[in-house]
């Protein structure tokens, strides 16, 4: 766990989610999450293991991911800071059915499913966040299986970048995205090589720029329409 619990506190208070509870439930939420540190390729949570948390992103970026029985990896989605995940899992009462794992050195705020099960009962706001949640969740991963299945690499990659940008899902992310090629091939179903080719076509539209520590986003809409032709 965190030694540093102010951090977490304001993580939890920057949450989209906590604008809205009472400060009754602010402070039990505040009592009863913790953080832990999963370093860079380690696993948040693993497929089969019982929900016993809902998952938040302090720092880092994590990815949602499944093995098939050969070894080959199917990427859902990644998730960067701010961003919340687990909670139809807790919410259906049952297994795991995707492992999580950290794109790079993350800390992780945990709040126990008893937690998450009382402001449900108490909190009509957050039963309506959740709900848009699960409703934005729904058209990521449609969009998932379009992208796959119908688009070109460049497209796939301008898309992934894209949907980073959904301000439910990510309240936190800022135009600088810390992420590495590697880690775009990753979420993108693409080499690390086939990555940076697209990140070179997108950048040559005016649509972001190559920075040092990351990709900048200039044209969010246009990320957003590309298509190859």
């Amino acid at each position: 766990m965190s030694s540093d619990p102010i951090q977490l506190k304001e993580a939890l208070r920057a949450a989209v989610w906590a604008q809205t509870l009472t400060a009754e439930q602010m402070l039990r939420v505040e009592a009863d999450c913790y953080e832990t540190f999963v370093p860079k390729g380690g696993y948040v949570c693993r497929k089969g293991d019982n929900a016993e948390n809902w998952i938040g992103i302090v720092s880092g970026m994590v990815k949602m991911n499944n093995f098939s029985p050969s070894g080959k990896s199917v990427t859902f989605t990644g998730v960067p800071p701010g961003g919340w995940f687990g909670e139809g899992t807790l919410l259906k009462g049952e297994r795991l059915k995707y492992d999580a794992m950290a794109l790079r050195d993350s800390r992780i705020a945990r709040m126990p499913a008893s937690t998450f099960n009382w402001l449900l009962e108490t909190s009509l706001p957050f039963t309506r966040f959740l709900l848009m949640q699960l409703n934005e969740r729904l058209g990521q991963f449609i969009g998932m299986v379009e992208n796959e299945r119908l688009l070109d690499i460049n497209t796939r990659v301008a898309r992934c970048l894209a949907s980073m940008f959904n301000s439910h899902l990510y309240p936190g992310l800022e135009k600088l995205v810390q992420i590495s090629q590697e880690e775009l091939g990753l979420l993108s179903g693409a080499s690390r090589q086939r990555a940076n080719q697209a990140l070179q076509v997108l950048e040559k539209h005016g649509l972001l720029r190559l920075d040092y520590g990351g990709i900048r986003i200039l044209d969010l809409e246009g990320l957003r329409r590309y298509e190859e032709a």
